[in-house]
C-alpha cells in the first residue's frame, strides 16, 4: 500500500503516513540508498526495522527528497538539506514523516497494555489528569507527546520525567499543549494527536509561533 494518510497542518507542515504491507523486494524498488543507508539496512536483524527503514525512504521521494537529502547529527537527529525539519517515526505496520518550517516533532505508537506498567517512568505532572477509562490511550498520547517533543532537541539528556510535560487533554479535542524545560531550552509546544482504526496513536508536536 502506498500513501496511507497524508495530514496538512499549520505553518508549511505535512505529514505523510504509509501502512506498511509490501514485501522487501517491493519496498526497495525505486530507491536509491547512499552508501551509509545501504550499510545501515544490511546491520539491521529484524525485517521489521529493514521494513520500516525502507518505508521512510518511500515517503521521502514521496514528498520529493532521495535519501541523500537526509542527514542526522551525533545525537541520531535527522535533518534535510534544504533546511525544512524533518521527524521520522516508525511502529510495527506504520511509518510516517514531518516535514516543516518549524521545530516539530512526530510518534507512531502502538495501543498496547505494556505502557501502564512503565508510566512511572515518564509520566510526572500529567497524573493528576489520568483516570482509569482507556487509561492506554491515555497513556499512549503522553508518551508520544513527550517523544515528539524529544525529538525537537538536537542534543542528548533529555528526561521524559522530569524536562517534558503536556498539559491535560481530551480525546475529542485531539489536541494539547506542552513543554521542553532544559538548561537554556525552555519552549512550548502545540500538540495534535488522533488514533487509527487499526490500534496506533499519531502525535506531533510543533513550536508554539
Amino acid at each position: 500500500m502506498p500513501i496511507y494518510k497524508t495530514i496538512f497542518s499549520e505553518s508549511k507542515t505535512i505529514i505523510h503516513v504509509w501502512k506498511i504491507e509490501e514485501t522487501m523486494e517491493a519496498l526497495r524498488e525505486g530507491l536509491t540508498l547512499t552508501e551509509n543507508s545501504v550499510s545501515r539496512l544490511e546491520g539491521m536483524k529484524s525485517v521489521l526495522h529493514q521494513k520500516g527503514f525502507l518505508s521512510v525512504r518511500k515517503l521521502l521521494k514521496h514528498a520529493g527528497y532521495e535519501d541523500a537529502d537526509l542527514y542526522y547529527n551525533e545525537y541520531g537527529k535527522p535533518f534535510l538539506r534544504d533546511d525544512m525539519h524533518i521527524s521520522i517515526t516508525h511502529s510495527f505496520d506504520f511509518a510516517a514523516i514531518l516535514i516543516s518550517s518549524r521545530e516539530a516533532g512526530i510518534d507512531i505508537e502502538k495501543n498496547r497494555e505494556k505502557i501502564v506498567n512503565i508510566q512511572h517512568r515518564f509520566v510526572n505532572t500529567e497524573v493528576d489528569s489520568l483516570s482509569d477509562e482507556d487509561l492506554v490511550k491515555q497513556l499512549t498520547v503522553i508518551w508520544g507527546a513527550k517523544e515528539s517533543m524529544y525529538k525537537t532537541y538536537p542534543y542528548g539528556g533529555l528526561s521524559f520525567h522530569d524536562h517534558i510535560g503536556i498539559n491535560p487533554f481530551l480525546f475529542a479535542d485531539g489536541r494539547s499543549s506542552g513543554r521542553v524545560i532544559f538548561d537554556d531550552w525552555k519552549k512550548e509546544y502545540e500538540i495534535r494527536f488522533e488514533f487509527f482504526k487499526e490500534g496506533f496513536t499519531l502525535v506531533h508536536a510543533m513550536l508554539k509561533s
